[in-house]
């Protein structure tokens, strides 16, 4: 049998995506029970339930289905979201999780009427991407899924990544915010490997969900010029080598009860010995 040096420690992930390093820094010890675990058991918040046939509308869309046909593909995919796996939060009763399906489908249809009333276009060259690879300088792989991959209008040969999120506000920061700064990254070196060209930009779409009282538009674009990121891709780096040394330790794996998503389920976990650290 294969001895490991000393000091090395056998990493208990395969690989990192944006999903699992964001959920490792808001919480490890739901981060463990989900992405080493493999326990899947945490129910979705109305909202990702929303999101997700959003996405999966846009999927239908832009691989040429038509539009009418792409909104009921995501309608039937929320309907058939079982209410165990959804957080009702405050809805206890049958009836008051009834009313809160009903809104979710309202939610959702209104949100992808929005997007999909003049929905932008693009060459599509990928649609729902998704690639693992390695990357010089770091210890584990890197997976993302992309929303689309398009032909690039502002560099010939090049491509761009785009992304959708339905909210209900707009980002603050927009292009310049941490999140989607390193979500782009990680769909960068993806989709280099995957198309063997310059990927140029990472495009992210918000679509409101509820209506602008002003009548203002309620979708934004941002755009990240990734020519304009070698310094964030240098943190990048420095906080994926850092998350893989403290993954790679002997640790005891704490609950953040002040996580508004997971916090509740965490610090049970912790609480009923559940899982091991």
């Amino acid at each position: 049998m294969k001895r490991r040096k000393k000091g090395q420690e056998k990493l208990p992930i395969k690989h990192w995506s944006h999903s699992s390093l964001m959920a490792y820094l808001r919480n490890p010890l739901a981060w463990y029970k989900r992405y080493v675990e493999k326990i899947y058991d945490t129910p979705s918040t109305p909202a990702s339930v929303v999101g997700r046939a959003g996405h999966l509308a846009l999927q239908y869309f832009y691989s040429g289905v038509r539009k009418e046909d792409a909104i009921q593909k995501g309608l039937e995919s929320l309907r058939m979201v079982a209410d165990f796996e959804i957080d009702f939060g405050r809805a206890k009763t049958r009836h008051a999780k009834k009313e809160k399906r009903k809104a979710m489908e309202q939610e959702y249809l209104r949100a992808i009427s929005y997007y999909l009333k003049r929905p932008p276009r693009h060459k599509v060259l990928g649609v729902e991407v998704r690639g693992v690879t390695k990357v010089e300088g770091l210890t584990l792989p890197v997976k993302a899924v992309s929303d689309l991959v398009v032909a690039s209008r502002v560099e010939s040969g090049a491509v761009d990544i785009v992304d959708h999120k339905f909210v209900t506000a707009f980002s603050k920061k927009g292009a310049t915010k941490t999140l989607f700064i390193i979500q782009a990254i990680f769909n960068y070196y993806t989709v280099e490997e995957l198309f063997a060209a310059p990927v140029r930009r990472f495009i992210v779409y918000e679509c409101k969900k509820t209506k602008n009282v002003d009548g203002s538009a309620q979708m934004r674009r941002y755009e990240i010029d990734f020519r304009k990121c070698s310094e964030d891709f240098l943190v990048f780096h420095h906080l994926i080598n850092d998350a893989t040394a403290e993954i790679s330790r002997r640790r005891v794996y704490l609950p953040n009860p002040s996580d508004m998503f997971e916090g509740e389920n965490s610090f049970d976990i912790y609480r009923l010995g559940l899982v091991g650290g």
